[in-house]
């Protein structure tokens, strides 16, 4: 694998750029600090290959200063950070043992909907190992993804309860200097409703419709968590939004967020933000420059627990130091004028259809596309593998929905019917408006899904099956 000569910030040892030999794996979810560099394999005599094992597993783990009965990738809530570079094959040695059955879901990749890849339509039963394999395509989009189950009626419940882990793909970005030399932090926020025990609450009744809202809301499982930064240098955020149902506006006191990669990957140049929203699902990065005096400055997670920070930025000489913000990042072309144009009406219904859970059945509720609960039976879109496509999410009810695509990212349409050069893989339909998308159906046919990120609403009904064809 190639070396990148990236710095990435070990606060429980101090130690820039930790290599790792081959076939040896770390753990790098540190209690009460940050994700620091991940699992990777250096598999220089492999061919790229970038191999772990991973279970899920219940057990007793403190989360936010409490003792919780959660579900765990490898033992910690979120899971390890793991890394690989465009190019790699990435395999991942699974074991379930959970008392249900469950699977992955590689959120953002663009990798095969089939086989032993991203195949959200397999379940790995309770004490099942499976070993999942993606190679990961060569001109891959640098950024910040994410693993997470993806069994229908299951994977509010699952999320929920702790199941994410943060992927993150090397390629572009990395070969700027100014940001391939900047430390790194990554910020996994979740949230989580436990009882006075320390077991997860579900939702009662009509509770559901509005998805699980946890009063306890985490960063990396753990609460404000520090990150340093040196005077006039910087850090570089690597930001998921991994709550259920949460939508979090993200602010930093004092200083301008300077995003370099949406949920899809890198942008062509520098955005300046006084604020960033992230939808349930979404990832950003974003450069944070020390200019100004030292201190403490709150970043504070909106919409999660009002005025509580979800980390603080701190000023420290021993933190490696960056000076120069980049000028260019990485070109993104847009996409040409669709094929065709789809429409998806969005809604909600008192009636009970096929493939609901067991929330569905406690509430009476589902969630519709185009009048439709989701059947596992049925294909509800067709499409044509390499061609371009526009998709407009229109929600006439009184709740955002966030739109999430599998396999391919897709660009935002404007009103003048421009994409943008930002790649993603949510949209948000706000409440009483839409959203249109433009995407190309590449490389791989087969069948995956379009769903709500809000996941109760994809348990409960509001999500569809899609083909690719050749």
């Amino acid at each position: 694998m190639k070396e990148t000569g990236l710095r990435r910030w070990v606060p429980t040892c101090g130690v820039f750029g930790m290599k790792l030999s081959r076939r040896h794996f770390v753990t790098s979810t540190l209690a009460g600090s940050v994700l620091a560099r991940g699992q990777r394999l250096r598999a220089e005599n492999a061919g790229n290959l970038v191999e772990f094992h991973l279970e899920a597993a219940e057990k007793w783990l403190a989360v936010g200063g409490r003792q919780g009965f959660l579900y765990a990738y490898n033992g910690t809530v979120p899971g390890p950070l793991l890394e690989v570079s465009a190019g790699d094959t990435l395999r991942v040695q699974f074991r379930n043992s959970l008392p249900e059955e469950t699977n992955l879901h590689f959120h953002g990749l663009h990798a095969p909907p089939s086989g032993n890849a991203d195949n959200s339509f397999l379940m790995v039963g309770p004490g099942e190992t499976r070993v999942y394999q993606i190679e990961v395509p060569a001109n891959h989009p640098s950024g910040t993804f994410w693993i997470h189950p993806h069994i229908h009626g299951k994977t509010a419940r699952q999320v929920s309860r702790g199941l994410a882990m943060p992927l993150v793909v090397r390629g572009g970005l990395e070969q700027i200097p100014e940001i391939g030399m900047a430390p790194e932090v990554s910020l996994v926020i979740q949230d989580f409703n436990l009882d006075a025990a320390g077991y997860p609450v579900e939702p009662q009744g009509m509770s559901a419709m509005q998805g699980r809202q946890g009063g306890l809301v985490t960063t990396n499982g753990g609460l404000n968590p520090t990150i340093p930064i040196a005077p006039g240098g910087l850090v570089r955020l690597h930001l998921l939004n991994a709550s259920s149902s949460k939508f979090y506006t993200l602010v930093l006191e004092g200083h301008p967020l300077l995003q370099v990669a949406s949920s899809g990957g890198a942008l062509p140049t520098l955005r300046q933000l006084d604020r960033l929203s992230l939808a349930p699902g979404e990832r950003a990065q974003v450069l944070v420059s020390g200019v100004q005096r030292p201190g403490s400055y709150r970043l504070t997670a909106l919409g999660g627990n009002m005025g509580s920070p979800a980390a603080t930025l701190t000023y420290t000489e021993s933190a490696v130091a960056a000076t120069a913000l980049p000028e260019q990042l990485v070109p993104v072309h847009t996409l040409p004028p669709p094929e065709r144009v789809r429409s998806f009406v969005l809604g909600e219904s008192m009636s009970r259809g096929m493939g609901m859970g067991r929330t569905a059945a406690m509430s009476g509720t589902q969630f519709t596309i185009n009048g439709l609960a989701f059947d596992p039976a049925r294909v509800d879109t067709t499409v044509k593998l390499g061609d371009v496509e526009d998709w407009e999410f229109i929600n006439p009810s009184m709740m955002a929905h966030p739109m999430h695509i599998h396999t391919n990212p897709f660009q935002l349409v404007d009103g003048s019917g421009n994409a943008e050069a930002a790649w993603r893989d949510i949209a948000v339909a706000p409440a009483g408006g839409r959203v249109r998308v433009r995407m190309q159906f590449l490389d791989y046919p087969g069948k995956t899904f379009y769903h709500c990120h809000i996941l109760d609403h994809e348990d409960l009904g509001m999500m569809g099956i899609l083909e690719i064809v050749e």
